[in-house]
């Protein structure tokens, strides 16, 4: 694995009798997937497999997630809080992360706000492998980045004009399908929304520039 992760001799297993608590985060759309434990072998299983792993207090064991149901937890980082005794793990999950078929242990409810856009990037891509005769998007991306950046611009101008003289709803669709638009675009460049927020996070706090 590329990323670096803490050293378990730095983190503090004896305050929770041998037990962190996990909080298991989308690295992509940073919505809360669910709550777990890890003792020492987990956190070390997790590190060499690349997947998530935890110590199950119902089992009284190992538990890596996925070897039933399929669908696993593929680790992109590890983040120990300030007391050493509590984990954030980012991840990218295959499936979904509750024993329920849900996205989330904690509600039905999908990524909340900017985090709709990344799982509208993820649907995306998902779709670049799809019929070009069946889905819109795998048609554009099937016709290059000049058909994909004429179509932002298309609906930049539709949503101008619903900004400046219509109604809020018709602002709204327009500006979703803006959006839309512009992630296929990048796609289509083999860029990422990220790339777009860390400009803008380079941006924060410099005067006399546009997005600032």
């Amino acid at each position: 694995m590329n990323a670096v992760f803490p050293s378990p001799d730095d983190l503090d297993f004896a305050k929770g009798d041998g037990l962190i608590p996990v909080v298991v985060q989308d690295a992509a759309t940073l919505q809360v997937l669910t709550l777990a434990y890890m003792d020492r072998a987990a956190f070390d299983e997790t590190v060499e497999s690349g997947e998530a792993t935890f110590f199950s207090r119902s089992r009284g064991g190992r538990w890596r997630k996925g070897e039933t149901s399929g669908d696993r937890l593929h680790v992109v980082s590890i983040t120990p809080d300030c007391d050493a005794d509590a984990l954030v793990l980012k991840v990218r999950p295959v499936g979904n992360a509750c024993h329920l078929n849900r996205t989330s242990c904690f509600g039905e409810e999908d990524a909340p706000g900017i985090g709709r856009l990344a799982r509208l990037e993820r649907t995306i891509a998902d779709r670049a492998a799809a019929d070009p005769a069946t889905s819109w998007t795998a048609r554009l991306l099937a016709e290059g980045p000049k058909r994909a950046a004429q179509k932002v611009g298309e609906e930049g101008v539709e949503t101008a004009l619903a900004g400046a003289a219509g109604p809020d709803e018709e602002l709204a669709s327009e500006a979703a399908d803006l959006l839309y638009h512009l992630l296929v675009l990048l796609r289509a460049r083999g860029m990422t929304l990220n790339t777009v927020l860390d400009v803008l996070a380079a941006r924060e706090g410099r005067s006399g520039l546009r997005g600032a």
